[in-house]
């Protein structure tokens, strides 16, 4: 089993473009928004049990991309919180409202970043990290997410025989 991605290996610099692409991108988007919750964490989890049942024989409704994408987006949250919110970078995050905005949007470009040389490709793992982010990272939102991705993970496995693709 590999660790990274033999094609990101073969051409990382389309990896690393599409990353800034995708940070820039939600760092545009995150410029109109004035209020972010729990609503990205819940929404990450939501779009997840779409793609579970939905789509259970999706590659994104895997194990390893259901829990290892949620467990990615994570870490690329808490790094970005860690070190923009409360971190080196927290005097800055309070004066000025962008820094809080880009910081979201890096942990989305990140994630992506992270997931796709992994293999670990879950798309509403990227709102979990942005949800971190923006609410702030606390023990009891690493477990709930957690604990929800290898609960669908189990109810996939459990419900193999009576699911099927819906889309």
């Amino acid at each position: 089993m590999e660790i990274i991605d033999r094609s990101f290996l073969k051409a990382p610099r389309k990896y690393i473009i599409q990353g800034l692409l995708a940070t820039l991108t939600v760092a545009a988007i995150l410029y109109f928004v004035e209020v972010l919750t729990h609503a990205a964490i819940v929404a990450a989890l939501g779009a997840s049990t779409f793609i579970v049942f939905a789509m259970p024989r999706s590659i994104t409704a895997r194990p390893r991309r259901l829990i290892g994408g949620h467990i990615v987006g994570i870490v690329c949250g808490a790094v970005c919180y860690f070190v923009f919110i409360t971190g080196p970078l927290a005097e800055l995050s309070a004066r000025y409202e962008g820094v809080c905005w880009c910081a979201g949007a890096i942990a989305v470009g990140l994630s992506i970043f992270m997931m796709t040389i992994t293999n670990t490709e879950h798309p509403p793992a990227s709102a979990t990290a942005l949800g971190l982010v923006v609410h702030g990272w606390s023990y009891q939102i690493v477990v709930f997410v957690l604990l929800c991705a290898v609960f669908l993970a189990l109810a996939r496995w459990l419900l193999r025989a009576y699911l099927r693709d819906l889309c």
